[in-house]
């Protein structure tokens, strides 16, 4: 029984040591660049209502910029098998009210190409998809349907719009970063700030 006990252990530490020893293989990436995602916001609440938002010119702005760079890892690094192409971003949510429903993520496409040092601005993206005001969590807020969220019993959803992208060196070596923007969803409040 102790040999048993102590093989098991023996193999406990074994594992947890390999795991622990490639960590870095799981979180580093073998790019020679780094692709950072930066953002600035211009909007905090969103109004959902699309009558009042097509009124207000604040709900005409956008959220925000999202800013692509991209970093050689080492000083000695260039080329043009160095420059990234971003393929696609990933759009998820996460709660921040307590609330439990999040809209469905989703993935879009896009194309754009970054040489090492320099940088790329997003001024138009989507944070959700056109259809989501009538999907959960948004379709408790309309009016018909009792305008609070059942989760927090609040008439606003917040939570953190999480941007991820994708992309790949011209030397196809794979590059990811992501971003989040913290938004309040609203339906009927008077307008987007």
């Amino acid at each position: 029984m102790r040999t048993i006990k102590t093989i098991f252990n023996i193999t406990v530490l074994a594992l947890a040591a390999a795991f622990f020893g490639c960590s870095g293989e799981l979180t580093d990436s073998a790019a020679p660049v780094e692709l950072v995602v930066t953002t600035t916001q211009n909007l905090q609440i969103l109004e959902l209502n699309p009558t009042i938002a097509a009124a207000d010119p604040d709900c005409q702005e956008n959220i925000g910029t999202i800013n692509l760079q991209v970093f050689p890892k080492r000083s000695d690094i260039s080329g043009t098998a160095m420059q990234v192409r971003v393929t696609r971003y990933r759009v998820s949510y996460q709660r921040t009210d307590g609330g439990k429903l999040v809209p469905a993520s989703f993935v879009r496409s896009m194309d754009t190409l970054i040489a090492p040092g320099e940088d790329s601005t997003i001024e138009e993206f989507l944070v959700i998809e056109p259809d989501a005001v009538v999907q959960a969590p948004f379709a408790a807020l309309l009016p018909q349907n009792g305008g609070r969220d059942p989760d927090t019993g609040r008439p606003i959803v917040k939570m953190d719009v999480i941007m991820e992208f994708f992309g790949e060196t011209l030397g196809g070596s794979n590059v990811y970063d992501a971003t989040r923007f913290p938004l309040d969803f609203c339906y009927g409040c008077g307008g987007c700030f």
